[in-house]
């Protein structure tokens, strides 16, 4: 009997390995001389031990080393020699700089932006995405505890802000500070094209920036918070449709005050709107005077998008338990659980059949080491099950024996 076209000459982390040029890891390790001090265990080796972790659901370092080392015979199809010992691991999570997955994350997603699946946000408009998610730690190794709980006892948490592109959805940027850090400092930090919309939550409250994004010509959408000052100048009229849709007010305000510290004057719109499957009103604040009120109060529930790639990224990867207790093995770890994230949406999208997020994580993790071809299967997996069913394997004598049933 014939073998099947199923299985390949790499093992599946090694296919998914050939999306990263290894001369581009090499070249940022060198120009970051983040090899200096090492002989063996050199970045690109690092980079792959951390994907085996992240995408093998690993939760300590004794489970990532051992793991490797029982499939010692196939890991020089993904480039290591030989699998690291537990020390060497945790010396470089904790010395070697996260900057270098970092940089190679925003290298990946510019090579390989126009091939991830197109998630059509419904507007024409250059749409974007911001928020923060907290990961506990428990550690204070911040600095910088979440609340406390009844008993007294504290943990440690790192706040990850995360700016994304509503039509990719995967990440696009991303900052870390402590989990009781003011998310106001990730908004200084991102800069758009002049026509883009950025939505983001009232934890961005800081009218210096908005007043930046406006003068750069970047329109935002925001909710306005109760305690705001501001003087209203004129009120759009509400149409019977728009009111029907739960839009209760279109006004044009100023925000600021003689006292605030820029002395900002900031002409904005304000929007009620009235959600009525939940039952309570929402006051939108934006930039932008030619959308409608509707089309405004869609675009803030695009908001959502950008839990749901916190969600993806904290149930599907490791991200509980970290192989370090200190915070560069901690940022090491979340950087490449954002790689492995985009890695499986190129695969996704580049599969005929459709299948989702979770399912292909897991059938990737199951056959991580396993010589199929991975395209192929998950393209018809059903093949795989026939071919199964009618033919069995015995081992006899160290031979592979095939007889049809």
């Amino acid at each position: 009997m014939s073998k099947s076209t199923f299985f390949t000459g790499q093992p599946v982390l090694n296919q998914l390995l050939n999306l990263i040029d290894r001369n581009s890891v090499k070249a940022l390790a060198r120009s970051g001389q983040h090899d200096r001090y090492y002989r063996y265990f050199d970045t690109y080796t690092h980079l792959i031990t951390m994907l085996y972790c992240v995408l093998n659901k690993c939760t300590s370092s004794r489970e990532v080393v051992s793991g490797l080392q029982a499939c010692s015979n196939k890991l020089p199809h993904t480039g290591i020699r030989k699998a690291p010992g537990r020390s060497t691991l945790c010396d470089a999570n904790m010395k070697r700089s996260y900057l270098v997955f970092e940089q190679l994350y925003e290298q990946l997603y510019r090579k390989y932006k126009r091939f991830l699946p197109d998630s059509r946000t419904g507007f024409n408009v250059k749409l974007f995405i911001a928020d923060a998610s907290t990961i506990t730690l428990f550690q204070q190794i911040l600095k910088a505890p979440s609340p406390g709980k009844q008993n007294g006892k504290r943990k440690g948490g790192i706040k990850v802000h995360t700016l994304m592109d509503a039509a990719d959805d995967v990440a696009i940027q991303v900052s870390f500070t402590a989990a009781s850090a003011n998310d106001m400092t990730f908004l200084q930090q991102i800069n758009l094209e002049a026509g883009s919309f950025i939505v983001f939550d009232k934890g961005y409250v800081d009218y210096s920036q908005y007043q930046r994004l406006t003068n750069e010509g970047v329109y935002f959408v925001t909710r306005q918070k109760k305690d705001a000052r501001y003087v209203v100048t004129a009120a759009n009229e509400i149409a019977a449709q728009a009111r029907e849709a739960g839009i209760m007010a279109d006004r044009m305000i100023v925000l600021g005050t003689r006292t605030h510290r820029n002395k900002v004057r900031l002409q904005s719109r304000q929007i009620t709107f009235y959600d009525k499957e939940k039952g309570r009103s929402f006051e939108f604040l934006t930039n932008n005077f030619s959308l409608s009120a509707q089309q405004i109060a869609d675009l803030y529930k695009k908001r959502w998008q950008i839990e749901i790639l916190f969600k993806r990224i904290k149930q599907n990867f490791p991200l509980k338990y970290f192989l370090g207790d200190n915070e560069n093995a901690i940022k090491i770890q979340i950087w490449c659980a954002f790689i492995a994230d985009l890695l499986i949406k190129l695969v996704q999208a580049q599969l005929k059949r459709k299948w989702a997020f979770s399912n292909l994580r897991s059938i990737i993790r199951l056959h991580l080491m396993s010589y199929i071809h991975l395209f192929d299967f998950l393209n018809n997996p059903e093949r795989l099950a026939a071919i199964n069913t009618h033919s069995k394997q015995l081992k006899l004598g160290g031979l592979d024996i095939y007889f049809k049933t």
